[in-house]
């Protein structure tokens, strides 16, 4: 099947003028030309943009997509401005869905930073919900959350259970779990939770490709893959039911395993799903005050956050990536987290006498241009989680002041330094929106309209090759996507208006009207239909 697209901007992410049309011929990029030569060709589909502009499909560098698949059935908290209103949302819940005695309860994106109470809730405020079923309600970042008494005896939390390595158990002054549960004593207990029935999880695998499909992405990232993730997954792909690509990081501490025990999908995919490597958590969350920094957060005499692992530990992970030539993705937000897998990836080089393969650091939300200047000597991507400027930029200021909160996701600078970088939302902490996250790359301004440091703001067009070639380099992929030119799979992504001439303001009205994957269109909006 041939088909030519043309009649509007296309945007190739390569160098050289803009061609008037693109033909597909099996769902390859056959021919980028003049629209009179390629219309013309016998036996074609030709489709009029109608004035839209055509782009190479949006690649997601770093998100969830098995949380987002979960979180579709979970009680949405993501607006919820108080205790009280938390409470109200949950009880909805109860009457809508009427879950039996004993079934988890589970809420999904509250943020204590936008909350009346300015803190966290406890178990108090949620055993005034249900103190007979176990009741959970996880904050944005994914990090942290809050369970009732219920919850905590399911989970087996008591006053004597101690603090994991890596992570903190909320306590009342007499010592009893107040419900909350920060980073490993968070990820580690919850994971015992009990997952819904099989064939509705795969259900909502789907449904989540369509959250991506909508924002114009067609290669889709599970950031931290462990046993029951890849298990359905597998299933996925095995029943040929995964219309994305999508590439899993296997979780180094837990489930490293996988990549000896699944090498058929090892840097390659099978039906579509591929294991690209290994992730691994160096710390927390900026605006959960759980990041790692080398200097005190603002207001503080000593709190700086903590690691997650040892540099000991660090480095043997570091390590064996190596002998094994698998990438790896490390978790950083704070520039002492940075600095701990900067240094500990050097020892590393050092003692292998190997370079590491397209590493990358997760989020570098506070890295240094020290920092960035050995990133690049190392190959080193930086993921930055460029939306924070609007979603936390107030909180950070808050946070750590205004010299470092103006200097969140230094993406001039990394470019400056010749740092590889690539933009991500982190789903499910906030929609995968890459337009939305394009806008806040070139604009860096925080919701109370406080413009961050200029300097680090970056021209639009590099900010869409951040989500484009640069992502699909950064999966090695960058042969067959992230681009148009001849010879690449027709992945495109048609928007509403040319973001090159757009007001750099209103980057945000533009819309995604369709999603082509391989010349097969997976998303088209109402309006274009």
């Amino acid at each position: 099947m041939k088909t030519v697209y043309y009649g509007g901007d296309i945007l190739t992410m390569e160098n050289g003028p803009m061609p008037e049309a693109v033909l597909v011929t099996d769902g390859r990029i056959a021919r980028l030309g003049s629209r009179e030569e390629l219309c013309s060709e016998p036996d074609v589909q030709l489709v009029d943009l109608k004035g839209h502009a055509l782009l190479p499909a949006f690649i997601d560098p770093h998100s969830h997509i098995m949380a987002v698949a979960r979180t579709l059935g979970m009680v949405d908290l993501s607006d919820a401005a108080s205790f009280a209103e938390i409470q109200q949302k949950l009880r909805q819940y109860w009457e809508q869905e009427h879950p039996a005695p004993g079934e988890w309860v589970i809420g999904f994106g509250y943020d204590h930073n936008n909350l009346a109470e300015q803190a966290h809730p406890d178990r108090e405020v949620l055993d005034a919900v249900s103190d007979q079923n176990p009741v959970l309600i996880s904050h944005a970042s994914g990090h942290m959350g809050v369970t009732n008494s219920a919850g905590l005896k399911a989970l087996g939390v008591t006053a004597q259970t101690t603090d994991p390595e890596g992570g903190r158990i909320g306590r009342l002054a007499n010592g009893e779990p107040s419900g909350f549960l920060e980073e490993t004593a968070f990820i580690a207990r919850t994971a015992q939770i009990p997952l819904p029935p099989e064939e509705r999880l795969l259900e909502r695998i789907s449904k989540a490709e369509d959250i991506y499909f909508r924002h114009g992405i067609t290669t889709i990232q599970e950031g931290v893959c462990g046993r029951s993730e890849w298990t359905l997954l597998r299933k996925m792909a095995e029943q040929k039911r995964l219309r994305a690509d999508v590439v899993c990081y296997a979780d180094m501490v837990q489930h490293a395993a996988l990549l000896a025990e699944y090498p058929e999908y090892v840097n390659q995919y099978r039906n579509r799903l591929k294991l690209g490597g290994y992730k691994i958590y160096l710390d927390g969350s900026p605006q959960g005050r759980t990041a790692w920094m080398t200097e005190p957060y603002e207001g503080e005499a000593e709190y700086c956050g903590y690691p997650v692992h040892s540099g000991e530990k660090v480095a043997g992970f570091l390590k064996k990536a190596l002998r094994e030539e698998a990438q790896l993705l490390a978790h950083c937000n704070g520039d002492a987290a940075a600095e701990q897998y900067l240094s500990c990836m050097e020892e590393a080089v050092l003692e292998t006498g190997r370079r590491p393969v397209r590493p990358v650091m997760i989020h570098a939300q506070l890295v240094r241009p020290d920092q960035l200047s050995r990133m690049t000597e190392l190959g080193m991507f930086a993921s930055f989680f460029t939306a924070h400027s609007w979603y936390w930029g107030d909180v950070h200021l808050k946070n750590f002041g205004r010299a470092r909160a103006e200097k969140i996701s230094p993406a001039r600078s990394a470019m400056e330094r010749g740092t590889a970088f690539t933009f991500h939302q982190d789903s499910p902490v906030i929609p995968p929106d890459m337009i939305e996250t394009v806008w806040c790359a070139v604009n860096r301004v925080t919701k109370n309209g406080v413009s961050l440091d200029g300097g680090e703001k970056i021209p639009v067009l590099e900010a869409l090759k951040a989500v484009t070639i640069s992502a699909a380099a950064q999966y090695g992929e960058q042969a067959e996507k992230g681009s148009i030119r001849e010879g690449k799979r027709a992945d495109f992504v048609i928007l509403s208006e040319n973001p090159l001439q757009v007001p750099q303001d209103e980057l945000k009205r533009i819309r995604v009207e369709e999603t082509i994957r391989e010349g097969e269109t997976v998303y088209r909006s109402n309006a274009a239909k």
